[in-house]
């Protein structure tokens, strides 16, 4: 066995790596680039090696900086989790020439079931099902679009180079084909290098099931079972579990035998994963759609029903030992859940956000596991995936499982980032969840009911208690006695040090009833709210008023504590996790949070951005600017795309909210920018009413 392993990648798969790394007594190196310094996965390694700066390919893209401190820190292997080199031929072949074990398949097979279009054509000859699509490798635009025609709308296209959705794209009507395909390109060109394309029928209500499968190098060839991955957004995943409710025992043998002859058909040794695309309607008839050369995002769900450590074998196989049982002795016993935490904002159509951790709370232990990267403190940015964790639980049936993992959820708080945490719970509450009814769509389908309503209006109530809690309270001085009796601080407020109370924006009077102290606040696309507070007695009162329809909620404070608080409001309790940030207060409850703003009437009433008649287009993300297709005084028509901004391997295209004159350009390709920065400026036309 190796006894020092560099783990080329980064946030919570290198964390996961360098878990079994420390449970074999190996030492682990990690490397980092300059946005990741202090990142989880670099505290927690034996040994952290700087490999550059942000930009990933200049950092863990670079095959000779990563050979490099693999050389420096005397690794003699390296583990390259997945994502970024992990199913890079190039990089398994520089590992074998500088004398390191590559803890993955041989290139030849990288390189093999890296090209989908070679590995459908390898597995149909080994007598493994394929979807029906282009044949050829590098066919032009034309070529696609002549394909895409013979095959017959709806088709998919897809990055011939790389997985994981990135690229994808679902096209069903044929007149988009040539803006679809170039921006397939475009994505496949940025996420693996390599823009070559093919195209394939696209199957109507499709479940996604893939079988894991471990070889060693000594022809053995086992399945550990299959995982059912139908729940997703955009091709990704959001949601894994196994095994699949779909299978019966009959059809999960023949798809482990079609995974392990797939495996075979090109020399395959390590873990992987074989995809199958499987008609819901009909379970028996399943196509291959691609091999996964690594471990998989979903890979827990498998080690919790096999009770096996999926990185310990492929430690021990790259080692080469061979494997210590064979198929009669894999079992698959209970069910396991996955659900992945991205940091995106479902409020805003799943836009990938990013921020400081300003609070971090997660569930472990029992039947929850959870795999992070995450650390209060470390901003998570918008250079790299999306992904933040993975909570994952565990039970002796579906249901079990289920109601688990929406409890794990609940009790997972990440304030300072939009996460999805809480639309994972409301997507497993749902009815065809529950049931097992799953396809490929069932997401984007019913996705209206898996958003909240609105902000519940308790958030806006914790918000002002909060707020009233930071302004300055009058406290009893040993110097200077008080007019009239001394006022006292509400309970569970923390009170700052002594001011005159004349000054202090508390509501404070020298007699009678306290003064309503006033809080505007507002949430991105939503309605502001009013609220006040006032002093009780030893608690304080708040009145809650929409600014829509003028209705009024009551409350008052219950407890606070440093990082919770709790609020009555028309007699119900709720209790918030909260932190503060320069922008406004985060506050989180059942896997839920909310960014509440400070709101200013005045600057409202100016129309925002205070420019009239003219409508400016800003960045709904933070990223970079990749495509400007216009330039300043070019007439536009509603619904142009004029800009692309991509964030964390996310394109998102800009359009013209109307027709109209771009009287405004302020970026160029490559320039980063912040979310909610203007881009541009679109000025309407000339209507005969303007006139």
């Amino acid at each position: 066995m190796f006894s020092t392993v560099l783990v080329a990648n980064r946030g919570e798969i290198a964390v996961r790596v360098i878990r079994t790394l420390r449970d074999l007594g190996i030492r682990s190196v990690a490397v980092f680039s300059d946005a990741d310094a202090d990142a989880r996965h670099v505290r927690e390694a034996d040994t952290a090696v700087r490999i550059g700066p942000a930009a990933a390919a200049e950092s863990y893209l670079s095959v000779e900086r990563l050979l490099d401190a693999a050389r420096r820190t005397g690794a003699e292997a390296v583990h390259p989790g997945y994502g970024f080199l992990a199913e890079n031929a190039a990089f398994a072949a520089a590992c074998a020439e500088a004398g390191l074990a590559f803890i993955g398949p041989p290139a030849s097979a990288i390189s093999l079931m890296g090209d989908k279009i070679r590995a459908k054509e390898t597995v149909k000859a080994a007598g493994v099902p394929v979807v029906p699509g282009s044949s050829g490798s590098g066919l032009s635009d034309a070529e696609l679009t002549a394909a895409a025609r013979d095959i017959g709308m709806p088709v998919l296209l897809k990055p011939s180079a790389g997985g994981g959705g990135k690229g994808m794209r679902l096209v069903r009507d044929a007149a988009v084909l040539g803006e679809e395909i170039a921006a397939a390109r475009r994505e496949a060109r940025s996420s693996f290098g390599d823009d070559t394309l093919l195209v394939e029928r696209w199957i109507d209500r499709p479940r996604h099931i893939e079988i894991q499968v471990l070889a060693d190098a000594h022809g053995n060839v086992v399945h550990l079972g299959e995982r059912e991955c139908s729940l997703q957004r955009r091709h990704q995943k959001v949601i894994e579990e196994a095994p699949s409710v779909l299978l019966d025992d009959k059809t999960r043998a023949a798809m482990g035998e079609a995974a392990v002859n797939a495996a075979r058909s090109c020399g395959y040794v390590g873990a992987g994963t074989v995809e199958f695309i499987v008609p819901g309607g009909d379970p028996s008839s399943y196509y291959f759609m691609e091999m996964n050369t690594r471990l998989q995002v979903e890979h827990p769900v498998t080690e919790l029903i096999t009770g096996l450590d999926l990185v310990e074998q492929q430690l021990r196989v790259a080692a080469g030992e061979a494997l210590a049982f064979d198929q009669s002795a894999v079992t698959l016993t209970g069910h396991a859940i996955e659900a992945r935490v991205c940091a995106e904002d479902p409020a805003r159509g799943f836009l990938p956000s990013g921020g400081m951790v300003l609070a971090l709370s997660e569930p472990s232990g029992g039947s929850v596991r959870t795999d992070s990267g995450l650390v209060a403190g470390v901003d998570t940015g918008s250079t790299y995936d999306p992904m933040l964790s993975k909570v994952i639980a565990y039970g002796p049936d579906r249901a079990a499982a289920l109601r688990v993992l929406r409890g794990a959820l609940a009790d997972t708080v990440i304030l300072g980032v939009q996460t999805n945490t809480g639309f994972l719970r409301r997507l497993l509450a749902h009815p065809d969840v529950v049931s097992g009814d799953l396809d490929t769509g069932l997401v984007e389908r019913d996705l209206g009911s898996l958003l909240p309503e609105g902000v519940p209006p308790e958030v806006y109530a914790t918000a002002a208690l909060l707020a009233r809690a930071s302004l300055p309270h009058p406290a009893p001085s040993r110097d200077r006695a008080l007019p009239g009796p001394a006022p006292q601080t509400p309970a569970g407020l923390d009170g700052a040090a002594w001011v005159d109370p004349f000054d202090a924006a508390n509501g404070w009077r020298l007699g009678g009833t306290p003064a309503w102290t006033v809080h505007h606040f507002r949430l991105p696309g939503q309605e502001p709210l009013t609220v006040r507070t006032r002093p009780s007695g030893t608690e304080t009162e708040l009145l809650l008023t929409a600014a829509h329809d003028g209705n009024a909620a009551r409350g008052r404070v219950v407890a606070r504590t440093h990082d919770r608080v709790t609020v009555e409001l028309d007699g119900v309790t709720h209790t918030f996790s909260h932190a503060t940030s320069p922008e406004g207060t985060w506050l989180g409850r059942d896997g839920d949070s909310w960014h509440v703003q400070v709101h200013d009437p005045v600057a409202a009433s100016l129309g925002g951005a205070g420019r009239s008649g003219v409508d400016t287009l800003a960045a709904p993300m933070p990223g970079t600017v990749t495509v400007v297709k216009v330039a300043v005084g070019d007439t536009v028509v509603a619904g142009q795309s004029l800009l692309v901004v991509e964030a964390m391997k996310m394109e998102h295209v800009i359009a013209a909210p109307h027709a109209g004159t771009v009287t405004e350009l302020d970026v160029t390709p490559g320039t980063t920018v912040a979310m909610d920065q203007i881009l541009a400026v679109v000025t309407p036309e000339a209507t005969e009413e303007d006139a």
